[in-house]
């Protein structure tokens, strides 16, 4: 006799699993969240005390690093990869994250590792003062293999209309401040893992390392004043990132020597990737820019607090972003 769990989906299975993380995911909610966990959709009212709110919605995923979990069964940071990567899209144009919904497409589930990613999400939705409000887990066999995961996410954000900050406010002349990336974050890794092979086993641990949440740090920055734009670099490097957030007929020096990339880099470097190539792919030890007038530089980077904020550039009239 044929049956939905004989095709491969254990609706009973899936059941127990909403049970699971029900508690994690409630846990990051705030008095905005409207609805109990489970439903259709979830809501959340908008913060009071602004006078022309504007949504943002910003989308993303983890990428080709969830292979390397896969291989690793190291999957306690993922979730922490793809909360960083929406929530600090948000930071760009200086959106408070109101909420994040994930989307995980499985070959099969699997009650411990399903649970240890939700609660990895959770635990950095937490961090960013964003409540998960809930997501889709979703079994696709024969489409997928057995182990094989997917994960991604939508994060809505508001921020006050006259308050964004823009590639418009920007003027020759202006700074830019990089804030520190000690690794890879989620980014790059289909050339990361073309360049090691099976060789990459040996350096797994030091490859998933998590993203760094620029999220609130950022937003604090941001509320204090004197940050023009901004642009948070993950695939496409620095130049590309940075390029979306100067206005045309602008462009900007960015100065290399003012930072040392974290050896991470020297690893992926020293498998044969050329300099241009890795600036073109990793943030290289830079994950987000502040673009800020020179005399708002040494408030900015005191606003922002850690993530190691230093002056790595200058905007210009060359209508052309490069590394110098």
């Amino acid at each position: 006799m044929t049956s939905y769990r004989a095709a491969g989906v254990d609706v009973e299975a899936a059941e127990r699993h909403v049970r699971r993380i029900t508690d994690t995911v409630v846990s990051t909610w705030t008095e905005e969240v409207i609805g109990g966990f489970g439903g259709f959709a979830a809501g959340v009212r908008l913060p009071s005390g602004y006078r022309r709110p504007v949504l943002m919605l910003t989308t993303d995923g983890v990428g080709t690093k969830l292979e390397l979990a896969r291989r690793s069964g190291l999957w306690d940071g993922v979730g922490r990869d793809l909360v960083a990567m929406c929530v600090d899209d948000l930071a760009v144009v200086g959106a408070r994250p109101l909420g994040l919904v994930d989307y995980m497409a499985v070959g099969a589930l699997d009650a411990e590792r399903d649970a240890r990613i939700v609660a990895s999400v959770a635990q950095a939705c937490a961090e960013a003062g964003c409540p998960l409000l809930g997501g889709e887990t979703a079994v696709h066999p024969d489409v997928m293999e057995p182990d094989s995961i997917d994960l991604a996410g939508a994060a809505l954000g508001v921020v006050e209309e006259d308050a964004m900050p823009g590639a418009d406010r920007v003027t020759a002349g202006d700074l830019v401040i990089g804030l520190h990336s000690p690794n890879l974050r989620s980014n790059g890794f289909s050339l990361v893992r073309r360049v090691f092979g099976e060789a990459i086993d040996e350096q797994i641990d030091e490859l998933l390392q998590s993203s760094v949440l620029y999220s609130p740090a950022v937003l604090t920055a941001m509320a204090g004043g004197g940050v023009k734009a901004a642009a948070h670099v993950t695939g496409g490097g620095i130049v590309a990132n940075l390029r979306r957030s100067i206005p045309s007929g602008l462009g900007a020096l960015i100065d290399v020597k003012t930072w040392r990339p974290p050896p991470i880099f020297d690893l992926v470097a020293d498998m044969g990737v050329e300099p241009d190539e890795m600036y073109a792919t990793f943030n290289m030890g830079i994950g987000f820019c502040l673009i800020v007038a020179p005399d708002s530089a040494d408030e900015v980077m005191t606003n922002v607090g850690g993530h190691g904020p230093s002056v790595i550039g200058k905007v210009d009239g060359t209508g052309v972003v490069r590394l110098g």
